[in-house]
């Protein structure tokens, strides 16, 4: 029972022996990578995994903060090197349907063509794959966002 804790950290396998290897990357004279695919060691993508660590610091255990900090000088991600965050389906619905109900403002109407591209507030909208979509789709399509549609005419 009175084994030493770092015989078992809390964390994965997986991390402990990216952080190995990364280790040994470094002390044997290898730069610390930074990207994807710059460095394989033992089918490891060093890159990769300074990379993870680096955006999901905020989810690692404070020892593995320090391991990372002390023993690799590896920081968290910047702001600008953050992924960018996902769209939920219900903000991509409601970034289609302003764009529809934009172009129906404008041109009274909702018959549009499959490649037409609709600007919205400077976010381009691919509305015309959209509706496209939605027709072949509109089986499965909740009633109220059928209804929505509906309202602007849309003809299915």
């Amino acid at each position: 029972d009175a084994i030493d804790p770092a015989w078992s950290p809390a964390w994965g396998i997986d991390w402990q022996r990216g952080f190995h290897l990364t280790l040994m990357h470094v002390r044997s004279g290898g730069a610390l990578p930074v990207r994807a695919g710059e460095v394989l060691v033992q089918g490891e993508d060093l890159g990769a995994w300074t990379m993870a660590q680096r955006v999901g610091w905020d989810a690692l255990t404070p020892a593995q903060q320090w391991m990372l900090d002390s023993v690799l000088r590896l920081e968290p991600a910047g702001e600008a090197e953050q992924p960018p965050v996902r769209r939920t389906q219900a903000d991509r619905w409601a970034g289609h349907l302003a764009a529809a109900r934009q172009f129906h403002a404008r041109e009274g109407h909702l018959n549009v063509p499959r490649k037409h591209v609709e600007d919205v507030g400077g976010v381009p909208v691919k509305l015309g794959g959209f509706l496209d979509n939605t027709r072949r789709r509109s089986a499965r399509l909740p009633t109220d966002r059928r209804a929505e549609l509906d309202a602007l005419g849309m003809r299915w």
